[in-house]
């Protein structure tokens, strides 16, 4: 369990007991011995069976759960990721909180028209933009997938949009192997090389096993570069409860976490110590609608089982948060706030999807601005605060005394700023003021100021020898890859 200083105090939350989260673990284990998992790369199969896995017919492979607990175990409790000048930026450990960008979104709120619009190559850029100055933003993420470039070479214009447009780490997908090779010699030619890139990780690639039980050959295919080239990677299962596992939050969370566990097996035999990030997500399905319920709290039932699973494995895990809202409104916010609120009680390490909406569709970039706010305000809360000598203010209440005041105080001075925290966007006028003002709502003032970003902030520049060797690198996979059929 967490320890905490005796002066401190801090909010903690848990939500199983150690006899239930071995219960879940126990019939995780079950599932991957008894019942198996589907996977489609033979070489995968080959390596599992050497490993005294049973592969049976329709490249069902059974996992002895001795391999489970040993893969757990050779799996680092650690992960350093740095920025694209290689200094540390995130330590992955314990109940250390980071939070960043999802990837992928269909559709964009436009900024000029707040029209709903497919998404575009602009809208990476926009994000990586304002996530560079919005200073609660760990990392970046495409926020969008573009529909103006070729389909195969999407995730390489994303990755080097990103890369030119902040310092920050990066979370990022790729179609198949294919792509991720080549955004990897990217992360190489940014940092200086792939000594470099090894020793100082900017990256971290998102890929996902296929919901029940299975592992296609892409998604193992890539699973394995990046444990050959110890590039991190965040492979957890994503399924919808009462589709792709039990409507049950018990039985969803027992299949999702032996899908998690199988990758976590399947990347530490092919090579021992590698960096991995795990967990697992079980969104609701809506049975009214057929929709994905990213606010409802189901999902965040199910984040905070898993963090407490993968505290007691010690692996790094991610978490979620966003909204269903399909605009920047109070539905928005009320879903950011709780969701923000409770990954970081649940000490997630990545917590990604930072101002995603629409079911994980829609993207805005105000909902960034809006949520770096709502980070903020998390983080002041899970502070707490102490209780010393110092703290208590025995000797300032006796100066001041019964019907003094405490504002000239030089305690006061001293310690306002840490003990009161101070919003940026967030209304604290009178009325009289609010109006004088002009009366601007909490979304007008985010969107006045994501637009000023957008107008005044400038990310640091790569080297222009790197933004050429990146134009080289992109146009080679132009003639490679505009008419390849990806595998995965």
């Amino acid at each position: 369990m967490r320890e905490y200083n005796k002066n401190e105090v801090k909010p903690h939350y848990y939500l199983l007991t150690e006899e239930q989260i071995n219960r879940l673990h126990l019939a995780s284990l079950e599932i991957l011995d008894k019942i198996g998992i589907r996977v489609s790369h033979k070489g995968a199969r080959i390596l599992l069976e050497n490993n005294e896995c049973f592969v049976e017919e329709k490249n069902i492979v059974h996992i002895p759960k001795w391999l489970v607990e040993e893969s757990i175990r050779s799996a680092p409790s650690q992960i350093t990721i740095y920025n694209r000048e290689g200094k540390e930026a995130m330590n992955l450990e314990g109940t250390n909180n980071y939070y960043g960008l999802g990837t992928d979104l269909l559709r964009t709120i436009d900024l000029k028209t707040d029209e709903l619009r497919f998404s575009i190559l602009e809208d990476v850029k926009n994000a990586a933009i304002v996530s560079d100055y919005c200073e609660n933003v760990d990392f970046i993420a495409s926020f969008a997938l573009p529909s103006d470039v070729p389909t195969n070479l999407m995730y390489i214009y994303c990755a080097k949009t990103m890369m030119e447009n902040s310092v920050k780490p990066i979370f990022f997908t790729a179609a198949g192997r294919e792509d991720l090779e080549i955004i990897f010699r990217m992360a190489e030619t940014v940092i200086g090389g792939e000594k470099e890139l090894k020793e100082k990780p900017f990256i971290i690639h998102y890929s996902e096993p296929t919901a029940p039980l299975s592992h296609s050959f892409g998604a193992v295919n890539k699973l394995f570069f990046c444990a050959d080239q110890k590039i991190p990677i965040c492979y957890p299962p994503g399924d919808i409860i009462g589709g792709t596992t039990p409507v049950t939050l018990a039985g969803s969370i027992a299949q999702a976490n032996a899908e998690a566990l199988s990758g976590i097996v399947l990347h530490q035999l092919r090579k021992k110590g590698a960096p991995i990030i795990s967990g697992l997500g079980i969104i609701p399905l809506d049975m009214k609608t057929a929709t994905f319920c990213y606010g409802a709290p189901e999902f965040h039932l199910g984040n905070s089982a898993f963090a407490d699973l993968y505290h007691h494995y010690k692996i790094p895990m991610w978490s979620t948060v966003g909204s269903d809202a399909h605009c920047l409104d109070q539905q928005a916010s009320m879903e950011h706030s709780f969701a923000t609120l409770l990954s970081s009680l649940n000490g997630a390490n990545l917590i990604h999807d930072v101002g995603y909406l629409g079911q994980g569709l829609v993207g805005n970039p105000v909902s960034i601005v809006m949520c770096d706010e709502i980070i903020s305000y998390v983080k002041r809360f899970v502070k707490g605060f102490e209780i010393d000598k110092e703290k208590l203010a025995f000797d300032v209440i006796r100066k001041v005394g019964p019907g003094g005041v405490f504002l000239a105080e030089m305690h006061t001075v001293k310690h306002f700023r840490e003990e009161i925290w101070r919003p940026k966007y967030l209304n604290r006028d009178d009325p009289e003021s609010w109006i004088k003002k002009g009366k601007m709502s909490y979304g007008d003032k985010v969107k006045r100021k994501t637009l000023r970003i957008l107008e005044t902030h400038k990310p640091k520049q790569l080297p222009e020898e790197v933004k050429q060797k990146l134009v080289k690198i992109l146009k080679a996979a132009e003639d490679e890859l505009i008419n390849f059929k990806f595998k995965a």
